[in-house]
């Protein structure tokens, strides 16, 4: 599938303050997979560079799982992360180690921060965005590749990573969008998914 172009000047409020400097020497000296406009592999940075504003362009994936009944598993995002601490996010996001498959990073990730692995995976596009987030200053500049996919698990998320969880339909969703903080990026990624979600989850999810 093509590349979403999307951009945002301004990111949701989250309510919750993140102060960059914060950030262990384990998390900052993570590798990220630098790319140009096409996805092309151009080299490597540190994942606290990479962010740090005017943010550089790196790849990522983010996962959207669903159980039997068509619910997308959501995650909140443990106080402690350094980056949109406290607010609700897609199932899972994240990098693929420098040369890592994004399917095998989508996959791996899945299972270090909730404890399962979906029964069914697949990709699902890509999209590049740049998504600044004024609570610590950091910018998302990614292209993202996108998977959506069934979980019939229940969830045993790190608390170090997660939260919380909770299985919503797009009703509830729409709801739980409207009164609770957000990520920057869940909306452009959710609707670069739609269309491998309607795909998967069909008519009556509503999605």
């Amino acid at each position: 599938m093509p590349t979403t172009p999307a951009t945002a000047a301004k990111s949701s409020p989250n309510g919750v303050s993140s102060n960059a400097a914060s950030v262990g020497g384990a998390q900052a000296s993570i590798m990220l997979e630098l790319v140009d406009e096409d996805g092309n592999t151009i080299g490597t940075a540190e994942k606290l560079a990479a962010h740090q504003a005017p943010g550089r362009l790196h790849r990522a994936f983010s996962v959207f799982l669903f159980d039997e009944s068509g619910r997308l598993l959501l995650q909140r995002r443990a106080l402690g992360k350094y980056h949109s601490p406290g607010v609700w996010s897609n199932t899972c996001c994240g990098h693929p180690y420098p040369g890592e498959a994004p399917f095998a990073a989508a996959a791996r990730r899945t299972f270090e921060e909730l404890g399962v692995s979906p029964s069914l995976l697949a990709e699902a596009g890509t999209v590049r965005y740049n998504h600044p987030d004024p609570a610590s200053g950091l910018v998302e500049q990614e292209y993202n590749h996108l998977f959506v996919g069934l979980v019939q698990a229940e969830p045993r998320p790190d608390p170090e990573e997660i939260g919380e969880t909770a299985f919503v339909t797009a009703e509830e969703l729409a709801e739980r969008h409207a009164s609770a903080p957000f990520s920057a990026w869940f909306m452009t990624v959710l609707d670069a998914a739609r269309p491998a979600v309607k795909e998967l989850t069909g008519p009556a999810g509503g999605w």
